[in-house]
């Protein structure tokens, strides 16, 4: 049986070198440096713009094979997770590894509504964008701002800290996202209504008009909701590594999104 190891000749000084080959297809580039022409040699390194061919991390969250329609969610079909979950049980199962069970769900689902409102000051941050500025600045702009309402977001490597900061982001974001749709029409601000379901409640936020109480599209509402799931998670595209290149620098989780 063939080792699991890459073979390398270095043609410059004939030396050989055998390099690990781990997960059945990778080597590390470390492994590269020990590569050298003399003892001041810095070792070889690779050279990969792009990451067309680098792995940065390894993820036990998301597993994508385009070319062949596979979206895995810790292990589950995307296919089965549209069937039978909600968005919501679908950013308990990314990021606490598991589906949860009804009363893990429940106090999940209570913890995200609970962070729904913003700073009635994000209003007065949202005015100051044009008219026509794109939603999508707004949003960006108006998230990174958050961190000024949350210091206690810089306490990176406290694990309750983080996990409040999961829930303000999952929980803020629809209102966010609705009153730069809002400012764009000239539309006055609609506060979150927790006694609809996640997405309804954006719905609400969105097309709410002099109603009481709006009452969103069953259809609607669930064709949204599977939407959320398909988009919940992306694996390493570039929005992810993005933000994986920004958090290694240490910022708060507001900063970095």
């Amino acid at each position: 049986m063939a080792n699991n190891t890459l073979s390398v000749t270095d043609n410059r000084t004939g030396k050989k070198y055998e390099l690990p080959i781990e997960e059945g297809d990778v080597i590390r580039a470390a492994d590269l440096r020990q590569i050298k022409v003399g003892k001041d040699d810095f070792g070889l390194m690779s050279y990969d713009p792009a990451f067309t061919n680098t792995a940065s991390c390894r993820s036990r969250i998301t597993y994508i094979d385009g070319d062949k329609g596979i979206l895995r969610y810790r292990g589950y079909p995307i296919e089965e997770l549209a069937e039978k979950s909600n968005y919501l049980e679908v950013a308990y199962l990314i990021v606490k590894g598991e589906l949860p069970d009804r009363e893990h769900y429940e106090r999940w689902e209570n913890n995200i509504k609970i962070h729904t409102m913003v700073h009635e000051n994000i209003k007065k941050f949202m005015e100051g964008y044009r008219y026509d500025a794109h939603p999508m600045g707004m949003l960006l702009g108006t998230v990174g701002a958050l961190s000024t309402f949350y210091p206690d977001a810089n306490d990176i490597h406290d694990l309750e800290s983080r996990r409040l900061q999961t829930r303000r982001l999952i929980g803020k974001m629809p209102t966010l996202a609705a009153f730069a749709y809002r400012h764009t029409k000239g539309l006055p601000y609609v506060y979150p209504d927790n006694d609809l379901s996640y997405t309804g409640n954006l719905l609400s936020m969105l097309f709410k008009m002099t109603e009481l109480q709006y009452k969103p599209d069953p259809v609607l509402e669930r064709a949204l909701d599977v939407l959320f799931i398909l988009h919940a998670d992306h694996e390493q595209n570039c929005s992810a590594n993005a933000m994986r290149a920004v958090g290694s620098s240490q910022p708060d989780p507001y900063a970095c999104a």
